[in-house]
């Protein structure tokens, strides 16, 4: 189980790491390109979810953050233990939660800063995408014991 919490600790410092350069480095709301109409970095303060839904809501993202990280946690213990990869998907959805958590507590925002130019995409951060890469492993897994249960029952 180690394993699990240790990648979500990495995916958190990888997150944490990438927004202090992106302060450190970049101006608030400057856009600095790295592949020309592909990808930019721009640095923005986020008070919402996606697209800054729920703006200013900080005591409803307390809250969930906190029910979701402990049912991850149980999850991790109880699920977790019959699969690695529902297991994988678990610590990533954990590692991004808690690294937009910390941004939350300590600066009331949270630092995004990797914007799609070919697309209208909320500007994004590491943290969101350990998210979104989380919850696919995990609909990938469920999708695929479902598939192998249906199986078993039909032999």
């Amino acid at each position: 189980m180690i394993i699990y919490y240790i990648i979500a600790m990495i995916l958190i410092g990888l997150d944490q790491l990438s927004k202090y350069l992106t302060v450190q480095e970049i101006a608030l709301g400057e856009v600095v390109p790295v592949i020309p109409n592909v990808l930019s970095l721009t640095y923005i303060r986020n008070s919402g979810a996606a697209w800054s839904i729920l703006e200013d809501q900080m005591i409803f993202f307390y809250v969930i953050t906190v029910v979701v990280v402990g049912a991850l946690i149980y999850f991790l213990h109880t699920e977790g233990k019959r699969s690695p990869i529902a297991s994988t998907g678990i610590a990533f959805i954990m590692g991004g939660a808690i690294g937009n958590f910390i941004d939350r507590l300590h600066l009331k925002y949270v630092i995004d800063m990797i914007r799609l130019e070919f697309i209208n995409f909320p500007i994004f951060n590491v943290a969101d995408m350990a998210l979104t890469i989380g919850v696919i492993i995990l609909i990938g897994y469920i999708v695929y014991d479902e598939l192998v249960k249906k199986k078993v029952k039909g032999s």
